[in-house]
């Protein structure tokens, strides 16, 4: 029988016994626990003790590390003193809406005069722009404040202080050749990236923002906790870099999201199925749960609804809200699905050459802009290639839109830089962009495409990569090291659980799961038998009777019963 295992790549971290020795002396942890955190880059004793116990770094003021920090705070409360309107424009991700919660929130607390505006994915697209600042001037607003975005909107701070306006910017988007003219600038992007707010994202730089606002008025009583949630739900769903005050921030946070200060909080978690029991919330229930409810929200419909849940004190209007994120997720994943499968088909029936190009250029009529950027990170999990896919703008299909998602060895940003000449809009980092278009340029992108492609991927990259921390053995793993692995959360960008592996383990059991998707397995090696999922791999029934597998670890609840069962990333035959 023909058995079929992914293709993928193992990397395996080196062992280092005497840093291991070093750390389990210092840190009272098990040597599995030592040895993924020197994996992780804490090579240094102090470096490794602040990694686990957060609250020991002793952090530098942002009033010092943020230059206009003290500028900013001053135009507020002036605006605040006043009574001078105060416009919020913020995004429609997760990051963007729970900012722009965050702010309307703290500043509705100190007393300000406050709005808001969310500009459309569909009809906008991303930032501020001239027709938001224009409105706001016919509003009479005093001062801007963007939150996520407005580091890259020159002419649009440019016209609204044309206008007379004030305008703080708040964003941690990279940062553009010029800065935009605006009074007061707050980007961890302009800090040292030794700084311990140098991951912040946008709600991150709100909540700074609200924060020492509120110190500066002497008001923060009352505003700190739900500041720090919606801080803690944003800061996971935009999936910011887990280092520095996100760690700290972070572990503080998820232990208060079960019994919230804010109702639209409290009815998600409800809503989302999240056990209600739970003491504290892990970063898996925000990235699997709540954050894509809210994402789906600015993915295909109105951010208002998010922005409605997250600053409503009306159970009514919570409940109504929370079940629309639910229900527009459930719409976003079967458009997901619907999208991901044409997409396969034209890979498969085209062909397309997606090993010989070392990318994937996907162009389909009639998908939804907002989820193709999920459906090309599915399709590079697949492929294990970089994927640029994209969607007609108009009926007569002369504009092009769409999202790319990367692999390690890959620059999304520097590939779009390359086509530059060729691009309407585009922006976008190392791992993830969005572009667009005229259609007749769709085979010059090509082939520039692959041009910069073949100067820095081979072909043994074209494999999903898997990061692998260390063997285990199955008597080695138990609730007391998934206890110790606890201590290392909340995981994510920059800070991903750990990954183990096991050779030559027996399939004992393997089933498919009610709905065909997931595999639910029985894997024995010499030392006992462990339970295990392998979620969205139903496609690789039957395993062969002996694999080496690599998984991460969790914790699995039945009837009342703890047991810890295996999370598997990837097979390959032993």
């Amino acid at each position: 029988m023909k058995f079929n295992l992914p293709k993928q790549r193992w990397k395996f971290s080196e062992s280092n016994p005497e840093l291991v020795d070093d750390l389990v002396k210092l840190l009272g942890l098990s040597p599995i626990m030592a040895q993924v955190i020197l994996n992780r880059g804490f090579k240094k004793l102090d470096d490794a003790q602040i990694y686990v116990y957060p609250e020991k770094e002793n952090l530098p003021s942002p009033l010092t590390e943020f230059a206009d920090l003290p500028k900013s705070l001053d135009l507020l409360a002036s605006a605040i003193a006043l009574q001078t309107k105060i416009a919020i424009c913020g995004d429609y991700d997760a990051d963007g809406m729970t900012s722009t919660a965050l702010l309307i929130r703290a500043l509705k607390h100190l007393g300000a005069n406050v709005d808001y505006a969310i500009p459309s994915r569909m009809t906008d697209g991303y930032g501020i722009n001239k027709r938001i600042v224009k409105e706001f001037k016919q509003e009479n607003i005093g001062l801007i404040l963007t939150v996520d975005n407005g580091i890259s909107a020159y002419e649009p701070i440019a016209l609204a202080k044309e206008l007379a306006m004030d305008v703080i910017i708040t964003d941690h988007h990279d940062l553009p050749p010029q800065l935009p003219p605006a009074d007061g600038i707050l980007n961890p992007k302009l800090l040292p990236k030794t700084s311990p707010y140098w991951g912040l994202a946008g709600v991150g730089v709100a909540y700074v923002l609200a924060v020492t606002l509120a110190q500066k008025l002497d008001k923060l009583s009352g505003l700190t906790k739900q500041l720090l949630e919606l801080y803690t739900l944003g800061t996971i769903a935009d999936l910011a870099p887990l280092t520095g005050v996100n760690r700290r921030w972070l572990k503080r946070g998820l232990k208060l999201l079960p019994n919230s200060d804010i109702l639209g909080i409290q009815t998600l978690i409800q809503v989302s199925g999240i056990n209600d029991t739970k003491k504290s919330l892990n970063s898996e229930d925000i990235g699997f749960k709540l954050g894509p409810r809210i994402n789906a929200i600015g993915r295909i419909s109105d951010p208002q609804i998010v922005i409605e849940l997250l600053t409503t004190e009306d159970e009514n209007i919570a409940l109504e809200r929370a079940m629309q994120c639910n229900a527009v997720n459930e719409t976003r994943q079967k458009l997901c699905k619907q999208i991901q499968q044409e997409a396969v088909k034209i890979i498969q029936e085209t062909p397309i050459d997606y090993k010989g190009d070392r990318f994937l250029l996907l162009i389909g009529e009639g998908w939804h802009h907002g989820v193709i950027g999920i459906v090309a990170s599915r399709l590079v999990d697949s492929y294990g290639v970089p994927v640029f896919i994209g969607t007609y703008e108009d009926e007569n299909k002369t504009i092009i839109r769409g999202s790319a998602r990367g692999i390690e060895e890959y620059n999304i940003f520097e590939a779009l830089q390359y086509c530059d000449d060729l691009l309407g809009k585009y922006g976008g980092h190392k791992a993830a962009g969005g572009f667009s278009f005229e259609a007749q340029n769709l085979d010059l992108i090509k082939t520039r495409l692959k041009e910069f492609t073949y100067q820095y991927l081979l072909p043994e990259h074209l494999h999903p990569l898997i990061n692998i921390d260390m063997q285990l053995n199955f008597n080695q793993i138990n609730l007391k090291l998934l206890k110790e692995i606890e201590k290392l959360y909340p995981w994510g960008i920059e800070n991903n659980p750990p990954v183990f592996w096991t050779p030559c383990v027996k399939v004992l059991e393997q089933n498919s799961t009610k709905k065909g998707d997931h595999l639910r397995l029985k894997l024995q090696d010499s030392y006992g038998e462990l339970s295990c999922i392998a979620w969205n791999k139903s496609h690789y029934f039957p395993l062969p009777p002996v694999v080496d597998v690599a998984y991460k670890l969790s914790l699995n609840e039945w009837n009342g019963k703890k047991t810890v069962q295996l999370d598997i990333q990837g097979f390959r035959f032993s």
